[in-house]
């Protein structure tokens, strides 16, 4: 007599005849799965996972090296030999005293109200225009079009086309304003002074409102329209079903949207670098082309480096901060 070992079973069965037959276990978990399998998932992610290392973690780790070392135009032919300054240079930039402090002080404060005023703008014509196509509007295919041209319009030729809009001598803005329709008796110097801060304003709402309108289009068309008329029949107003309904639907795209806005908005530095050039006018100068200016215009780029490591933690929380306050605990964005 003979046995042999049934798969799942404790015991061996005893079989009249049959031949012995050995069930490798181990065999039979890994069958299908070769070496090559097991591998491929990480091979797929390895290139996305390089390019982040190189484009962001190793850059990040630079900047925070450069923060805490003394380089300038004196060290930076061998800059891996500068002098280690630690957190010297986070003094320098810190300091309200001192002129780099006092200017990075200026150009935070600014930088928050530029972002504000931004924002507010943005959201608001994006939700108008949003809420506009939405409704049976008459060429809708038309404005979509047109609203998103901004947003589709390389940034440098949209701003090379405002900054001279907004030129003194030869600007359209001037001469519709003086020439045309005689409400001013002399130019305005747009890029110079305090006009310079509302210029970048104007420009910076032009580039982004498109992005904010393109979020909540495609929020608002989520909505069943079953719930507006539901509310109408019941006597609602315009103001209350977009107070009670509109608002609370899109809730979580906002939620998004004025995170990442904040963010762009914060960090912007293409608006007023093609607008000013490398050094903007002290009225105008926001945070990121201050940093600009320190690294490369001063080669003071330890108090830059500083500068950038600053605005990063600023910057991660005060996100932290938004997503904590706005998201009740225990849920998710996508909840």
């Amino acid at each position: 007599m003979t046995t042999t070992e049934t798969p799942g079973r404790g015991t061996d069965t005893p079989v009249r005849g049959a031949a012995p037959v050995h069930v490798d276990h181990k065999h039979l978990r890994n069958r299908g799965v070769s070496k090559r399998d097991r591998w491929f998932p990480y091979a797929l992610v390895a290139p996305a996972s390089i390019m982040e290392l190189l484009v962001h973690i190793v850059p990040m780790l630079l900047g925070l090296w450069i923060a805490m070392i003394s380089l300038n135009q004196l060290s930076i032919g061998n800059w891996t030999r500068a002098p280690f300054v630690g957190i010297q240079n986070f003094i320098t930039g810190l300091d309200p005293a001192g002129a780099i402090g006092s200017q990075f002080y200026g150009a935070l404060g600014r930088t928050f109200l530029f972002t504000v005023i931004v924002v507010a703008l943005a959201w608001s014509m994006g939700m108008f225009a949003a809420v506009l196509l939405t409704s049976k509007v008459r060429g809708r295919a038309f404005l979509r079009t047109l609203f998103l041209v901004p947003f589709a319009l390389p940034s440098y030729v949209g701003i090379i086309a405002w900054a001279f809009m907004f030129n003194q001598r030869d600007g359209v803005i001037n001469r519709i304003l003086v020439d045309d329709l005689g409400l001013l008796s002399e130019r305005p110097f747009w890029l110079l002074g305090g006009n310079a801060f509302w210029v970048t304003v104007i420009v910076t709402v032009w580039q982004f409102w498109p992005f904010a309108f393109l979020m909540l289009l495609a929020a608002l068309q989520n909505i069943p329209l079953e719930v507006y008329e539901a509310a109408a029949m019941d006597g609602a107003s315009l103001w209350k079903q977009f107070t009670t309904i509109t608002l609370p639907m899109i809730s979580h795209a906002n939620t998004v949207l004025l995170l990442v806005l904040s963010l762009w908005i914060f960090n912007q530095f293409n608006v007023p670098y093609v607008l000013f050039g490398p050094a903007s006018p002290p009225e105008a100068t926001l945070i990121s082309p201050l940093i600009y200016e320190q690294s490369f215009n001063n080669w003071n780029f330890g108090v830059g480096g500083a500068m950038s490591v600053l605005l990063l933690v600023a910057l991660l929380v005060a996100s932290a901060f938004y997503i904590r306050l706005v998201m009740p605990k225990g849920k998710s964005i996508d909840a």
